[in-house]
């Protein structure tokens, strides 16, 4: 498949897109916050303009006779925004506090009044003794006469101070960061994970599809690769399997005859040793084309009850006189070839019945990994052998002879099929006597 290249969909690319959209996306919360809340975006008291509005006011009232002050100061008034004139400060009725010369802003404030040694004065809601009705915000300004101006206000609507408006904002920068960056590495990691997935189903199962190409050019790059290797892999397997089918044709024709011509040796003894060597030729070919071939590595994957799986095996050898014990869960839900999964577990168990005694199994799982054991009261394996036994045709006795445990490879068979599911088997002695083999199968 010819993958087409879009150069605007590179993993370089991703990431500077993720960086533009995070950005943006902090601005658009950023106008929506402000929406909604309508007044911790508001700038600070010095860039409202109510300095400036208070010093126009406090100089008109100032320029006025006493007369049309009270009026100035009603048509200056809105319902939020409340101007008095005072002749005495004891009218305003404010409360007592230590310090109220008001000092924010109070130097831009005398510039705008033009008096540079004008008194004034600022309170706050939290000036006023708890429970006492009329707390609010208050700024009184001394006239040139003596007589006051106060201006009130019930809340402040100027805006959230600096350090709770930079934490906001540092929030929203988090929060959309985070946002976007979840967005882009899922559409990232979504093309990995079926990556990942197909190339675990691949070790599975020889016959699953090709991996769907899509992602950024460099992960469809990489599908393309490995969908063109699980090509070449499939083909090579099939090319093997009619070499092997042609190999098996091959050498047991020869074998037939050789039989057939023993039937006209008239010693009794020489024509029963040639039949023994015949017939353990035969045996070694078999086992031989049967671990090369394979064919369980053929089969799909499928979901199959490992536990009763296990039980099968163990009543199959009940009823063939052998007892063997079973410990462990009664149903265990497992995806992976059920034919290549028995062969190996037959193989193990098949070992712990002929080299040791009493076998047992014990299956255990939690979330991630199922483990099988097989246990056995034999005399175990030299420590320099545990590792060894698992190479092709290698057997302890050094014997070939079938009577004595075959060919050596039915635990490098079973390694294998193992090590396809993506697990491990390993061997080790018991401490109180005996062989341990440890089958761990991965669950995801």
């Amino acid at each position: 498949m010819k993958c087409t290249r879009r150069p605007w969909d590179t993993l370089a690319r991703w990431i500077a897109l993720t960086t533009l959209v995070a950005m943006l996306t902090l601005l658009a919360l950023n106008a929506l916050f402000s929406q909604l809340t309508d007044a911790w975006a508001r700038p600070p008291l010095m860039e409202t303009g109510l300095i400036e509005k208070i010093a126009a006011i406090t100089r008109i009232i100032d320029s006025a006779t006493p007369e049309q002050r009270p009026t100035i100061a009603r048509t200056a008034s809105d319902p939020i925004f409340n101007t008095q004139w005072l002749q005495r400060h004891e009218e305003a009725k404010l409360p007592v506090i230590d310090d109220p010369e008001y000092s924010d802003g109070a130097l831009r404030l005398r510039q705008q009044l033009g008096r540079p040694d004008a008194r004034i004065e600022g309170y706050e809601p939290s000036d006023w003794p708890t429970g006492q009705p009329g707390a609010r915000y208050a700024a009184m300004i001394e006239l040139t006469d003596h007589s006051w101006v106060m201006f009130s206000l019930p809340a402040r609507s100027w805006g959230l101070e600096e350090w709770k408006r930079n934490l906001i904002m540092l929030a929203l920068i988090l929060v959309s960061t985070i946002i976007v960056a979840l967005i882009a590495t899922r559409h990232l990691a979504a093309p990995l994970q079926r990556f990942a997935e197909g190339a675990r189903r691949f070790g599975v199962d020889h016959k699953a599809p090709p991996i769907p190409v899509v992602g950024p050019h460099e992960i469809r790059q990489a599908i393309l690769a490995f969908n063109a290797m699980q090509a070449q892999l499939k083909h090579f397997i099939e090319d093997r399997t009619q070499m092997l089918a042609a190999i098996s044709h091959d050498l047991r024709t020869p074998l037939t005859r050789m039989r057939l011509r023993g039937e006209f040796i008239e010693d009794t003894e020489q024509q029963s040793r040639l039949f023994r060597d015949v017939d353990e030729m035969q045996a070694m070919i078999n086992s031989a084309l049967e671990f090369f071939r394979d064919d369980a590595r053929l089969e799909h994957a499928t979901a199959f009850d490992l536990a009763e799986l296990l039980h099968t095996i163990v009543d199959d050898l009940k009823d063939a006189g052998t007892e063997v014990g079973f410990e462990g869960t009664q149903r265990l839900v497992y995806v992976g070839r059920p034919i290549g999964i028995k062969r190996a577990l037959v193989n193990l168990i098949d070992n712990a019945i002929k080299y040791g005694g009493e076998p047992t199994v014990r299956l255990e799982a939690d979330a991630h990994r199922v483990d099988i054991r097989i246990l056995d009261r034999g005399p175990g394996i030299d420590a320099q052998y545990l590792e060894q036994v698992f190479a092709p045709f290698f057997r302890i006795e050094g014997s070939r002879n079938k009577h004595t445990g075959g060919v050596g490879l039915g635990l490098s068979a079973a390694r294998a099929t193992v090590l396809e599911h993506g697990g491990t088997l390993t061997l080790s002695n018991r401490r109180d006597g005996g062989l341990e083999a440890w089958v761990s199968l991965p669950l995801d």
